[in-house]
């Protein structure tokens, strides 16, 4: 009853922004937030969107099995949330674009566009609902399955609440709602380490020591070229991911796009960067408080990472405010993340794919269906598990953002047109010729491949477009630019 009292009072809160923000609201509103936005709103609340209630749960466990090697990869995030910011955004904002993709239409012609478009729709809905399924299984597992609900209408209600306050202010009420949940987020964060803590009878500076001596500490490795944890892949790769995943995704780039001016977007872009790898020691800071405190305590330990916290949260060794703190923390990351991707999936499919930017019926129909959607695919989830699944997703979107990485930097880096009719091929064919190569290379040599794969499924598809394509004459290149 206290987990459902605290979600129940948080969706209150979130209802009230959503009224206070999306009066007088019409399509602009909803997919730009008529570009009135505030740049540090829109940098703190990004820092919750990306985050998602899969670091909160997936990050502090990942210990038990790489340490603390994960912020390498963060350490490639900086660079590229740079990269987007100064190379990316200029592009967006010169062409006065309201979904990202229209790029591919002007430089790169109407295949492209689409092929784009519907490989962002694919990455997102299966890449959130894989991010949101972790809120919705522990809520189900700690309490609602205690009370025989099933777990399809767990899902069809938590769905069902984020549609609720999204569908009239759309991205605007989502600027101010991210806010919200970033602050209830970090908020909780530091209270249950900090509660973590006084259970291990340390002081701040004693807790420090500590999990700087600690094996599981060990952040940089340099001395093993095959691990998936060398510093180089993780570190090239947390480049490409940022890339991809914020500078290629509409979600992300949606709420930067609200932005007054490419100056106020660029230090959005820039700020909310940096944020990451404090935070993300933070998380693996508590993954190894928690590991003393389970071995003080005498508890077991689940194979699974991503039990680490939740398991503290409901054995009730940290008391109930630990139980309120847990449940806030996770709503509030997994929603800030969920309730953005509804929004870009359903700007993308009326703008993008129906090419109907005006009409509102379309966009409240829309986002209907994508919330529809969106519960099924976290029910077919369900039948997949992964023992980190912050590293299923990176997986995920290796292959799935891919082409977006090479129709984007074909169409920036090159100027040579495409053959049209192929890009559709190209676009499919690389993530599977990479699935092959992949198995490949396991099976004669033992190495697997990790993150990396997006940049070779990337590369992949550059070097199909530009085997089918020519050199544009200047002057066209020109118009198209």
């Amino acid at each position: 009853m206290v987990i459902l009292l605290t979600i129940l009072v948080y969706l209150g809160a979130l209802m009230l922004f959503s009224r206070l923000t999306s009066l007088h609201s019409d399509n602009d509103t909803f997919y730009r937030g008529n570009r009135r936005s505030p740049w540090y709103m829109v940098a703190f609340g990004m820092v919750g969107a990306s985050i998602s209630g899969i670091t909160f749960v997936s990050v502090p466990g990942m210990v038990m099995a790489t340490q603390m090697t994960y912020l390498q990869t963060c350490l490639g995030f900086i660079l590229g949330y740079f990269a987007v910011a100064f190379i990316l955004l200029p592009v967006y904002y010169r062409l006065n674009l309201t979904t990202i993709y229209t790029y591919l239409d002007r430089r790169l012609g109407k295949e492209a566009y689409k092929t784009g478009s519907w490989f962002f729709l694919l990455s997102k809905m299966t890449g959130a609902a894989v991010r949101f399924y972790v809120v919705c299984i522990i809520l189900h597992r700690f309490v609602l399955s205690q009370l025989g609900v099933p777990f399809v209408v767990t899902v069809v209600v938590m769905v069902g609440m984020i549609w609720l306050y999204t569908r009239r202010g759309g991205i605007k009420t989502l600027v101010w709602t991210d806010t919200f949940q970033t602050v209830c987020m970090f908020t909780a964060l530091l209270l249950i380490t900090y509660n973590v803590i006084d259970a291990l009878g340390y002081g701040i500076g004693d807790a420090i020591r500590a999990v700087a001596a600690d094996e599981h500490s060990r952040i940089f490795v340099f001395d093993d070229w095959v691990s998936r944890q060398n510093f180089w892949k993780q570190f090239l790769s947390g480049v490409f991911i940022v890339i991809v995943m914020t500078g290629l995704d509409q979600d992300m780039m949606q709420k930067n796009l609200t932005c007054k001016t490419l100056r106020e977007a660029q230090k959005d872009m820039c700020t909310y960067g940096m944020a990451f790898v404090p935070a993300n020691l933070l998380f693996m800071a508590l993954g190894i408080l928690l590991m003393m405190l389970a071995q003080k305590q005498g508890l077991p330990l689940s194979d699974t990472g991503d039990e680490l916290l939740p398991m503290f949260a409901a054995s009730g060794i940290l008391g109930n405010s630990v139980v309120i703190l847990f449940t806030i923390g996770i709503v509030a990351a997994s929603f800030s993340s969920a309730d953005s991707a509804l929004t870009a999936m359903t700007t993308s499919y009326c703008v993008d794919i129906r090419e109907k930017k005006e009409d509102e019926s379309l966009r409240h129909k829309t986002h209907i269906a994508m919330a529809a959607v969106f519960a099924v695919i976290i029910l077919a989830v369900d039948a997949v598990g992964s023992s980190s699944v912050i590293d299923a997703i990176y997986v995920l979107c290796s292959y799935t953002y891919g082409p977006l990485l090479g129709l984007f930097a074909f169409g920036l880096l090159t100027r040579r047109s495409v053959a049209g009719r192929t890009v559709p091929y190209i676009a499919v064919g690389s993530p599977l010729l990479c699935f092959a190569i992949d198995k490949t290379v396991a099976s004669a040599t033992g190495y697997h491949f990790g993150y990396e794969l997006l940049m070779l499924n990337g590369a992949l598809t550059f070097i199909g477009l530009w085997l089918g394509g020519h050199k544009m004459k200047a002057k066209e290149y020109a118009t198209k630019c």
